[in-house]
């Protein structure tokens, strides 16, 4: 792999990790580097069950789209963190090189295509 090959994930795993914060943001609360709470709704009024019903219904929903940004985003970390040690672009399992082409579609790849 060439630096040039690498700047560009670290460039393009810094721009996902930017935009899943923010799409996190939009609903929860950060708690720690790739931990977020999503916001329960406190606003509940009990005169409009309704809306209350709805208001934890949303919340319901948002909870897997939570997880699912915080995995992809821990994965941007473990991957941002192998680029600065060295170790980017290596098989979690085999141990073989990950080729350039999935790297580039999903630059936080753990593993190659055989192992994955």
């Amino acid at each position: 792999m060439t630096p040039e090959f690498l700047n560009q994930r670290k460039e393009d795993l810094l721009r996902e990790k930017e935009e899943i914060e923010k799409e996190l943001s939009s609903f929860a609360n950060k708690t720690s580097e790739n931990n977020w709470e999503t916001n329960f709704p406190h606003n509940m009024n009990n005169s409009n069950e309704d809306e209350d019903t709805d208001e934890v219904e949303e919340y319901e929903n948002l909870l897997p789209v939570e997880r699912s940004l915080e995995e992809r985003l821990m994965n941007i970390n473990i991957a941002l963190e192998k680029i600065e040690k060295g170790s980017y672009g290596k098989c979690d399992k085999c141990g073989k090189e990950i080729s350039e082409e999935r790297l580039t579609a999903i630059p936080e790849a753990k593993n190659c295509i055989e192992c994955n």
